[in-house]
């Protein structure tokens, strides 16, 4: 494995802080998570802070072991300022998305760096659509811009079935902010990688859609 970059390892170190606090601390968990009546009440600072508190270690790991993974792609492309400015827009446009979603349902809660680290995955995957990936149980490599895509078009019928207690509405913001951002900081990736610009786009796009439609 290479060394761990420092922007990765503060970004890793500053949730592994505030979410083992969240662990102890009940008080300042449920004072700092994504919660729609809160934030409604005037308390926007959780559409940040709710973004580095995890509900367990495992959740935790999983959403740091993916932003080890894929950091250092973007990091390379595009510098430590942008790479940081990456992944605060993926943040926080996976809480807009989930308050836009969930705005009557007083009650909704959610905590995770998922959307950030969603964020981070999809611009590295803008960036290099070709690269493999292997997941678990399944023996052969899979190129990036399928798993993107596959993974968005799973977001949305999550969002529409409410499956799981999964925050599926968060991943599909956070995506969208690394996949614009990414764009923004390389307009060139429109006409050197243009086809899979486009494939990328197509579950913005449904989602878009089916908004729209009054589908979900």
């Amino acid at each position: 494995m290479n060394d761990i970059h420092f922007a990765t390892l503060g970004i890793i170190i500053a949730n592994v802080l505030v979410s083992l606090k969240g662990f102890s601390d009940t008080y300042f968990f449920e004072r700092y998570k994504f919660g729609i009546g809160a934030i409604k009440a005037g308390q926007k600072e959780r559409m940040f802070t709710s973004g580095f508190l995890h509900v367990d270690i495992a959740h935790l790991f999983f959403n740091m072991f993916t932003l080890y993974f894929f950091a250092d792609v973007v990091i390379n492309a595009f510098g430590t300022p942008k790479f940081l400015i990456i992944y605060v827009i993926s943040l926080v446009a996976g809480s807009l998305l989930a308050l836009f979603f969930h705005k009557d349902e007083p009650y909704y809660s959610a905590v995770g760096a998922s959307g950030a680290v969603t964020g981070i995955l999809y611009a590295a995957i803008v960036l290099n659509p070709g690269m493999e990936l292997y997941l678990m149980f399944i023996p052969i490599p899979i190129p990036a811009y399928i798993l993107g895509i596959g993974y968005l078009l799973y977001s949305i019928y999550g969002m529409k079935s409410r499956l799981g207690n999964i925050g599926h509405t968060a991943h599909f913001g956070g995506a969208i902010g690394g996949y614009v951002t990414a764009l923004i900081f390389k307009p060139d990736l429109i006409f050197t990688q243009t086809l899979m610009v486009i494939l990328l786009a197509i579950p913005i796009i449904i989602l878009l859609v089916l908004t729209k439609l009054g589908k979900i």
